[in-house]
């Protein structure tokens, strides 16, 4: 057998997987889509959930998703940005860099209940921040930390080495050569990163049971003092979120439709991280055109 043919078969073989798992991906988003799409309606995506009757919706669930999210990138997404910058600009590459991005690596491996464990011990006992958004918050940023650091400099480290020799020509400090000329033309990048991280967050179960609870108490989206605890900004009280709501029913739900609201739920996940993917990708095309003017 000639290398020719070897070439073909193996390259015939790549494809052939590679088309095998798009089509349990794709066979898997339309199962959940066609089970659950006619079961989203105004009324279920804006009432609360109901214990033990039937016609209860995701509303409270579908905004502490929101809400969790916006938190953990609000924390995360700096001290990621500042870390990536450091480690690809401004480190030296030595044996502490060196230790650095192998944690990095090491924590990003870390399995989501193993953080939830973690966040449980040191932000809902230690910190006795009880189980609330705040600690469900900081236990995703912990989560999320190593993954969003590590895509952002890798965005940084594939911007080429021309920009920043031509930014140092135009007499601009290294500080200013980064931040003007090197994030502008990676923010594509980074936004994949971030959307990536995103739509973990987004999703992540086993992490908010052991830190932001499994409750969904009742609020007043008419007082918006986030000292209250009964206000929907309050960082302080408990909040379950689409993701749990979803473990939730299927392992101990007991209203007599909890599988239709399983699947309304599961679809209205799905569709929101896409949606989310589609508009960040959107969103980083037109800042980059802009930034760069191009």
């Amino acid at each position: 057998m000639n290398a020719k043919r070897i070439d073909k078969i193996a390259t015939g073989v790549l494809y052939g997987v590679a088309a095998f798992v798009v089509i349990i991906l794709v066979a898997l988003l339309g199962y959940i889509l066609i089970q659950g799409v006619p079961k989203i309606s105004c009324h279920f995506l804006t009432s609360p959930a109901l214990a033990f009757e039937a016609g209860g919706g995701i509303g409270i669930q579908l905004f502490n998703s929101f809400y969790l999210l916006f938190l953990a990138l609000l924390i995360s997404l700096p001290i990621s940005l500042g870390a990536g910058i450091y480690l690809n600009e401004y480190a030296p590459q030595n044996t502490v860099t060196g230790l650095i991005r192998t944690t990095i690596e090491i924590l990003s491996s870390l399995p989501s209940v193993v953080v939830g464990l973690f966040g449980y011990l040191f932000f809902v006992v230690q910190f006795k921040l009880g189980f609330s958004i705040l600690s469900g918050a900081f236990a995703l940023t912990v989560f999320n930390l190593p993954i969003l650091t590590r895509s952002i400099e890798e965005a940084l480290a594939n911007i080429s080495d021309n920009q920043r020799e031509a930014g140092y020509a135009l007499g601009l400090s290294r500080w200013e050569t980064v931040t003007k000329i090197v994030v502008p033309a990676a923010l594509p990048s980074i936004l994949t990163g971030v959307v990536l991280s995103a739509g973990r967050i987004f999703g992540e179960a086993a992490a908010l049971i052991y830190t932001a609870g499994q409750s969904a108490p009742a609020l007043d989206f008419g007082n918006w003092n986030p000292f209250d605890i009964s206000s929907p900004l309050s960082p302080l009280r408990p909040a379950e979120t689409l993701a749990v709501h979803i473990w939730k029913i299927n392992s101990e739900g007991i209203m007599p439709d909890a599988k239709a609201v399983s699947a309304g739920a599961s679809a209205v996940l799905i569709i929101a991280v896409l949606l989310f993917n589609f508009l960040a990708r959107w969103l980083g095309k037109r800042l980059y055109k802009h930034l760069t003017a191009e």
